[in-house]
């Protein structure tokens, strides 16, 4: 049940929770009622297997249990599938939980980048409910991420324009305050946006955040930025994103500039060679 490739991706996993997960999976079947339905499938850090409980389709989802796990359960149990998968149950020290069943091989990715790009800024806008006062803040999180671009530029030996830096530095003295309370998902993109039965389209993986909906717009962009050839193209992208989340076009614009560089230097800081030039490309038009 659990493929090689899960196995042996080069991701570091726990050796120990590894070899426990087939046990693992069999605990949480008799646990929850379920039957295996299909061969599994895997992102980056997470199992899926398809199950079936008295004739509904649903998902197994095991994960190594972590802070992200409980905070997947958060957003999930927060939303409770509006406008994202449905958390049937969940048990974060095990790192499972139980979903709707989506369709994993039909994702925003495969739709062309201006439908899918409005289909995110609908998304977006579809989420923002008011959130917990608790939430971590975008402003917050804006505030912490600022005072560090320009150590980590100076300790990469400025790897690019210092005008870039400075257009990030201006865009956060008005993202470091916010009076919105909306709830943000924090990890908005085409490959987590799933064909589903229920809705059309849901998000899977949300991290819950509250504040400005822009906030991660910018990963909307980069990660269909190879589909984005010209600035003209870059621009159009961003004003559909702006016009379907319904969201102030200078802010969004900010946001998009700000988490671009914060993005580039980490990526460079990752040894990362494809996701800096895009960020080089998105802010060359931006700025």
């Amino acid at each position: 049940m659990i493929p090689e490739s899960f196995r042996n991706a080069p991701i570091p996993r726990d050796p120990e929770w590894l070899a426990a997960l087939p046990a693992a999976i069999d605990e949480r079947l008799a646990t929850w009622g379920l039957r295996p339905d299909g061969p599994a499938t895997h992102g980056s850090h997470a199992l899926v297997i398809p199950v079936t409980r008295d004739g509904t389709p649903l998902v197994l989802r095991m994960n190594a249990p972590s802070e992200d796990v409980t905070a997947h359960v958060e957003a999930l149990r927060f939303w409770d599938g509006r406008g994202t998968v449905l958390l049937v149950d969940a048990d974060p020290p095990a790192g499972a939980m139980l979903l709707e069943r989506l369709d994993p091989h039909r994702s925003a990715t495969h739709l062309p980048s201006r439908e899918a790009t409005a289909l995110l800024g609908r998304v977006a806008r579809r989420l923002a409910v008011p959130a917990p006062p608790t939430t971590r803040s975008t402003a917050d999180l804006a505030h912490a991420r600022s005072a560090s671009l320009e150590i980590d530029w100076n300790d990469l030996g400025r790897p690019f324009d210092a005008a870039f830096l400075r257009a990030a530095q201006e865009a956060a003295e008005a993202l470091v305050t916010t009076t919105s309370d909306l709830a943000v998902n924090g990890d908005l993109h085409s490959a987590q946006v799933l064909a589903g039965t229920r809705e059309p389209w849901l998000t899977v993986d949300p991290i819950l955040l509250r504040g400005d909906i822009a906030y991660d717009f910018a990963r909307v962009l980069w990660t269909r930025l190879d589909e984005m050839p010209t600035p003209a193209s870059i621009t159009e992208h961003l004003d559909i994103l702006v016009d379907h989340a319904a969201t102030p076009h200078d802010h969004t614009r900010r946001w998009v500039v700000f988490r671009t560089v914060d993005y580039y230097l980490w990526g460079l800081n990752a040894g990362l060679t494809e996701d800096p030039q895009r960020c080089h490309r998105l802010l060359t038009t931006l700025t």
